[in-house]
C-alpha cells in the first residue's frame, strides 16, 4: 500500500475518496493523528497529516517514530512525503516542485532512530542515498504524465525550526551544497530507511529562502499561503498518478 504524508498546506487530501480512519497505538507514543485510508488513482492509499489534521504540531514536536511505525504496522510498502521548503538555489523559485535526491541534517534533539534503549543492539543503516531511487523515478514520471513540471534533483537541508532561518544560515547551507531548506525531512527519511520502507519526497517551494530574491529583507508568510494554495493543486495531480502507478502489477 502507498502512503502519503502531507506537510504544511496538505493537512487533508481533498482528492482522496475516504473509506475509513484508524487510530494506531504504537510503542513510541501517539502518531500525528489517525491514519486515513481511501481510494486515489483507483488504488487504496493511506494518508497521514504530519503536523496533525489541525496543523498543531511544530516540526520539532512531531513524533516521527510513531508515524513511521504506524504506517509500517498497517502494511504500507512505499511512502511519498510531501513537504514545504524554501528555495536556496535560483532554479528553485516559489511554486516550483522538486524531488530531492540528497539530505543534509542540521536538526538536533529529535528521536532519530528505532535502535536504542536497554538491551537494543547498535544497528547502522546505509544512508548514502537517503531517498529511494525507484520511488523518486515514480514521482518524476507521474509528474510528466500529469503535465506538471518538477525539478528532479536537489539537496534538502533539514533544519530544526519552528523559526525561519537567518540570511547567514542560508549562506552557510548554500556553501554546504544545499538547494532547499525545510524542517521535517529528518529524521523522517532515516526512520523510513530503518523500517525498510521505500521513501521519497515531493518538495513544494513556498518561498525564496531568507536573504534570497523576494525574501531578501523578510519572508512574507501571507505570500507563502498563496503559493501553497496554487501549488497543492498540482501536487494532488501528481499524487493521483503515483498512486495509479504504484498499484500496477
Amino acid at each position: 500500500m502507498l502512503a502519503i504524508i502531507g506537510g504544511s498546506g496538505l493537512a487533508q487530501l481533498a482528492s482522496l475518496e475516504v473509506t475509513r480512519r484508524q487510530i494506531v497505538r504504537t510503542p513510541y507514543g501517539e502518531p500525528s493523528g489517525p491514519l486515513t485510508f481511501g481510494i486515489l488513482g483507483g488504488q487504496e492509499v493511506a494518508f497521514l497529516a504530519r503536523h496533525g489534521y489541525g496543523h498543531t504540531l511544530a516540526p520539532h514536536e512531531i513524533n516521527y517514530r510513531a508515524n513511521l511505525w504506524a504506517l509500517k504496522e498497517k502494511g504500507v510498502t512505499r511512502i511519498v512525503a510531501v513537504c514545504t521548503v524554501g528555495g536556496i538555489a535560483p532554479e528553485f523559485g516559489a511554486g516550483a516542485l522538486a524531488v530531492p535526491d540528497q539530505i543534509i541534517d542540521y536538526t538536533w534533539g529529535r528521536k532519530a532512530t528505532f535502535f536504542e534503549g536497554t538491551g537494543q543492539p547498535v544497528v547502522h543503516v546505509d544512508f548514502t542515498h537517503p531517498y529511494c531511487a525507484l520511488t523518486r523515478r515514480m514521482i518524476v514520471e507521474s509528474a510528466s504524465q500529469a503535465g506538471v513540471a518538477v525539478v528532479a534533483r536537489g539537496t534538502y537541508a533539514a533544519v530544526q525550526g519552528p523559526r525561519l532561518e537567518t540570511a547567514a544560515e542560508i549562506d552557510r547551507m548554500e556553501r554546504d551544497g544545499a538547494h532547499l531548506v525545510g524542517m521535517t525531512g529528518m529524521p523522517e527519511a532515516a526512520l523510513a530507511r530503518e523500517q525498510e520502507i521505500p521513501y521519497a519526497a515531493l518538495a513544494v517551494v513556498a518561498n525564496a529562502a531568507a536573504g534570497r530574491g523576494a525574501s531578501s529583507q523578510s519572508v512574507s508568510l501571507e505570500e507563502i499561503s498563496n503559493v501553497l494554495r496554487e501549488a497543492m493543486v498540482r501536487v494532488r495531480l501528481v499524487l493521483a498518478k503515483v498512486a495509479e502507478r504504484h498499484g500496477r502489477p
